[in-house]
């Protein structure tokens, strides 16, 4: 039975989520790096569904354009189906059935778009256990010491499932049980396609119960089973901003778990937020304050901060990245960067190379050894192997309608505070004088120098700021010292 997955797997997806107060739909708020429905979805696919069904409703085109996208990223089968106006999850479940295969037999999964910790292998698991049990219907429960407004699981006399109640609809002693309905349930298809068919709206909500499925499969001699779930935060819904942060904290802790587990050293998993894409390699040190995120990926032996943002980079084994922002950027094996560095799209930095402090880069390739150590801005540039750029330098790109590019050779030197105003080549073995403002090709082995000739003006400081302390320092340089006193050789006389 360890091949044992789900024939189809239908995520509720419907609702409108009013305690979340957004314009946002609840199912798309993101917890580590996926939205909610996300989660759900790959939890799904990882459970090897054959058919998923997403059931969506409110602000339907939103949702749909979501499911859709996400599902073509992740190589998933995906179909919609709209919810009606008729109220209730047994309604949901009917119309995400009727858009599968008639014929459809075996396990079918229902589960739901706002419960981001629930994992592939615990649907797995329920599958196998219904199947297992020969069940008409199985049920995810959790025990909680407070069960608060959750539907509860009523047991007959031998401790076999007989139904569940919805907490408006039970009674003080119905609401005092503590194994409660996770709303996650495995169906024998069969049985859920004749029941639903047979469900009423008589009830304190006026909604159409898919709970009431269970009554009646027992009623019609079907088995109700339970499936007891001891981690309770995989059962746990998202209905408003605290219980995201809650659940999106716990992911987190999961999450840095994994990778400690898998030989990353994580110093403070309490300030490190990792998304669930993420990869990272063994021996790696991630320092606190760091967070990785998208899908960006480490290399192994690399040191990740502190204070580190990475979002969909790639950081190439024994580089070092300490109090530095990068987003779509490449980072090769063995290089540094930071601190307080700013790495924007299309940085590609090779290995062995240098991104310094208060370093900006856009659309940059820095090649293997090449430095940038310090105070630079670097957008639309090539810097080849072994070059060095001097602090203060600025890659002028911008001339006010087009962006244009620099070039600059094989272990080219660049002096500090100067400006490159693009297009324009430093070829190989080239310098650039400090200060300078080059506008045209500095042909290899030459020197380039833009600058005014220095000319100095005697006497200025004491015509232009007299009567200040800078003039009398100026004139007390200016003064000669005075000669040493002459010893009296008198004095050495008897």
């Amino acid at each position: 039975m360890n091949d044992v997955r789900p024939d189809a797997v239908i995520i509720l997806a419907a609702g409108e989520g009013t305690r979340m107060k957004s314009t946002l739909p609840k199912v798309l708020h993101p917890i580590g790096g996926a939205p909610l429905l996300g989660h759900a979805m790959r939890a799904a696919s990882g459970a090897g569904a054959a058919e998923t069904v997403v059931v969506i409703r409110h602000q339907r085109d939103r949702v749909a354009a979501f499911v859709e996208e996400f599902a073509s990223r992740d190589g998933q089968s995906c179909t919609l189906a709209d919810q009606d106006e008729v109220k209730g999850t047994g309604r949901a479940v009917e119309c995400g059935l009727a858009v599968l295969p008639a014929d459809i037999t075996g396990t079918v999964v229902v589960t739901m778009g706002d419960v981001p910790l629930l994992s592939a292998e615990t649907i797995s698991d329920l599958t196998r256990a219904h199947v297992e049990a020969a069940a008409a219907v199985t049920v995810v429960t959790s025990v909680l010491a407070d069960a608060k407004a959750y539907g509860r699981i009523v047991r007959d006399a031998d401790g076999a499932v007989e139904r569940i109640v919805e907490f408006k609809d039970a009674t003080q002693d119905e609401r005092a049980i503590t194994e409660i309905n996770s709303g996650i349930y495995a169906f024998d298809a069969a049985v859920l396609r004749r029941e639903l068919a047979n469900l009423t709206s008589d009830n304190a909500q006026g909604e159409k119960y898919l709970t009431d499925v269970l009554q009646l499969a027992r009623a019609a001699g079907g088995t109700v089973s339970a499936h007891v779930l001891t981690d309770l935060d995989q059962t746990e819904g998202v209905n408003d901003r605290v219980q995201l942060a809650t659940l999106g904290k716990e992911l987190n802790r999961r999450t840095c778990e994994r990778h400690m587990r898998a030989g990353v050293t994580i110093v403070d998993p309490a300030t490190t937020w990792i998304d669930v894409d993420v990869s990272i390699g063994q021996d790696t040190r991630v320092l606190p304050g760091s967070q990785l995120l998208g899908a960006t990926s480490i290399g192994a032996e690399a040191t990740i901060g502190p204070d580190v943002t990475l979002t969909d980079c790639e950081v190439g084994a024994g580089a070092e990245v300490k109090r530095a922002e990068g987003n779509l950027a490449v980072i090769g094996a063995g290089a540094t960067v930071g601190p307080y560095s700013y790495l924007r799209p299309g940085t590609v930095l090779g290995a062995k190379g240098k991104i310094g402090g208060f370093v900006e880069t856009k659309n940059t390739t820095i090649r293997a050894g090449a430095k940038v150590p310090h105070l630079t801005y670097a957008g639309d540039v090539e810097i080849k192997e072994g070059a060095n750029i001097g602090a203060g330098t600025i890659f002028a790109n911008y001339d006010g309608v087009n962006k244009h590019r620099t070039v600059v050779g094989r272990h080219s030197f660049v002096g500090s505070n100067s400006v490159l105003v693009a297009p324009v080549e430093i070829a190989d073995g080239a310098y650039v004088a400090a200060g300078s403002a080059i506008t045209d090709t500095v042909g290899a082995g030459q020197l380039g120098v833009a600058r005014g000739r220095q000319r100095n003006i005697d006497g200025w400081v004491a015509k232009q700021w007299p009567d200040t302390p800078t003039a009398a320092a100026a004139q007390a340089a200016a003064q000669p010292p005075s000669p040493e006193p002459t010893p009296d050789s008198s004095e050495d006389l008897p």
